[in-house]
This record gives structure tokens, C-alpha cells and sequence, in this order.
């Protein structure tokens, strides 16, 4: 089982660092037996992704803080929590994860106009900071962004809709993000993450374009057999 993640104050430098990040999303898990699932994928899983969705921002509703606070009695796993949401939200969903269990909370890049504010909020709760963008949405909007970030999310499909086909523009998005972070001489650890479309083909190429987490889905709640795609995807190399 994974170390504590509310003993770590490094918790993501404590990631690993010779094979690709396994983020879980919990978009995939059975909801009503989710506490099965939890226990099959703890021994996996090096982070919990939950999506969380307004209906506006992105067109679905998903995932609330008591939710986050119920799976913190169950896991040790660190939890990442993905806003997506409109401005006018932003910053009271942020304190209501944070105080929920959080361990890291990303915003979007489109959320810039508040993003001050929202990174305030987690620094003052002790709350990782993560930032997502949308396929449609210039790389290099990241730029004025990154000293504060401790994850990095590229969406590789469109916004909250399962499903879809890989973006061609992806992996060269992947390469640009890189490109950024290595102007970057601070010492700080900064993870580069794809999400969207995980798939058997498409994670040796996101990890090959600079993937160091995929954010998977069916690919790993669908496995007959769990330990066996993790191993796969821990062979998958840049």
C-alpha cells in the first residue's frame, strides 16, 4: 500500500520516477460499489483523479467534496482534484475541496482571471496546485502560471465527454508543455500529465512525447487483469 499521503509533506517528489505515474480516475469506478473498487486499485494506483464538473464549464456534473472526505477514510492514496468550473465558482469549490481531504487541486488555465486567488486558498490550506488545459487552448498560456504548479494536466480530448479519439495535436501539445517546464531551474518537482483518450495505443506515445502520468479510465478499471496492465504500463517507456 501506498505511504500515507497526509504524513508527506513531499508527497510528489515521493512519485515515482522510473516508470509512468498511474492516476485512477474515478469517473470509471462503479459508484455504487465503489469501495470495492478502491480496494482493488490501492495497491495500483499512486493517485486518485476525481473530476469534478458544474454543468457549465464542462457539460456534465460530477463529484462533490463529502465525496472526497468519505474516500479519505478509505485510502491512503493521494487524492487529485480536477475543477472543472466557471469563474464565479472557483474559489469557494477550491476551499471546499481543500477542507474536504484534498492532497493536490488543479484549476484550468481558462480559469486565469481567478487563478491568484484559487492558488492563495491551496497554498494557505497546504493543498498541492495543479493546473489543466484545454486541447483547444494555447500550451503557452501555462507560461506566467508554472512557479506556482506542482502538476501539469493536458487534456487530449475534448472537455468532459468519455469516449472520444485522441486529438492529433496531443503529442506535439505534450512536447510544447515539456519545452516550457525545462526553462524551469528552480528545483521544484513539476509533473506533466495527459488525460483523454488512455487507451492501450496512445499511452506510448503520450509517455514517448513526455507523459509522466496518464490519467486512466477503463484501461484500468476495465482489466480482467489489474496487476497485469500495470505492469504493462510501467514497461511503457519515453
Amino acid at each position: 500500500m501506498p505511504t500515507p499521503a497526509k504524513d508527506w509533506k513531499d508527497w510528489i517528489d515521493r512519485l515515482p520516477r522510473d516508470r509512468c505515474i498511474a492516476e485512477f480516475s474515478l469517473w470509471s469506478a462503479r459508484l455504487t460499489r465503489l469501495c470495492e473498487d478502491l480496494a482493488r486499485i490501492d495497491p495500483h494506483a499512486d493517485v486518485l483523479h476525481l473530476d469534478v464538473a458544474d454543468g457549465r464549464f464542462a457539460p456534465t456534473y460530477l463529484f462533490f467534496p463529502d465525496l472526497v472526505a468519505q474516500i479519505c477514510k478509505e485510502t491512503s492514496v493521494p487524492i487529485h482534484v480536477h475543477l472543472m468550473v466557471e469563474d464565479d465558482d472557483l474559489v469557494d469549490q477550491a476551499e471546499q475541496f481543500a477542507e474536504a481531504g484534498a492532497d493536490l487541486i488543479s484549476i484550468h488555465v481558462e480559469n486565469a482571471a481567478v487563478a491568484g486567488a484559487a492558488f492563495d486558498v491551496l497554498e494557505n490550506a497546504g493543498v498541492a496546485c495543479g493546473m489543466v488545459v484545454r486541447v483547444e487552448t494555447p500550451v503557452a498560456e501555462l507560461k506566467p502560471f508554472l512557479p506556482s504548479l506542482d502538476f501539469i494536466t493536458l487534456l487530449g480530448t475534448a472537455i468532459g465527454v468519455k469516449g472520444q479519439d485522441l486529438d492529433p495535436s496531443a503529442t506535439g501539445r505534450l512536447a510544447q508543455a515539456t519545452e516550457l517546464l525545462a526553462g524551469l531551474n528552480d528545483g521544484k518537482r513539476r509533473v506533466l500529465a495527459a488525460d483523454g483518450a488512455i487507451r492501450d495505443h496512445t499511452v506510448p506515445k503520450l509517455i514517448a512525447a513526455g507523459a509522466q502520468s496518464v490519467v486512466l479510465g477503463s484501461l484500468a478499471f476495465g482489466a480482467d487483469d489489474l496487476a497485469a496492465r500495470m505492469d504493462w504500463l510501467a514497461a511503457q517507456r519515453a
